[in-house]
């Protein structure tokens, strides 16, 4: 019965250790552009959008396509980012365990 207490144990400490992280993670920022630069869009590990940056050139040359291109792609970008750094930071944890429904 011992072996099973320690191993709760250590499955208790794991969830603090990932919630805590959790948490910590939500107010990582990450960034990512597009166009060369011409559009950062940073988002925190936690997949919320915090900022969009569009240069005034953007803007003037009236290309509401290429505009709207540079945004998601810069978007889907920052929220990969987000993901892949929640991922990793969080199977540091877990000593690379899939655990379900984790990510």
């Amino acid at each position: 019965m011992k072996g099973m207490n320690d191993m709760i144990r250590q499955a208790q400490v794991m969830q603090r250790k990932m919630s805590e992280k959790q948490e910590e993670l939500k107010n990582m920022i990450v960034e990512a552009s597009s166009g060369g630069g011409m559009v950062t869009v940073k988002a925190t590990c936690g997949q919320e959008i915090t900022e969009v940056i569009i240069e005034a050139s953007v803007m003037e040359s009236g290309d509401t396509e290429m505009l709207q291109d540079l945004v998601m792609t810069a978007t889907n970008e920052a929220l990969k980012k987000s993901k892949d750094t929640m991922e990793t930071e969080l199977s540091s944890i877990t000593g690379g365990m899939n655990i379900p429904g984790l990510f």
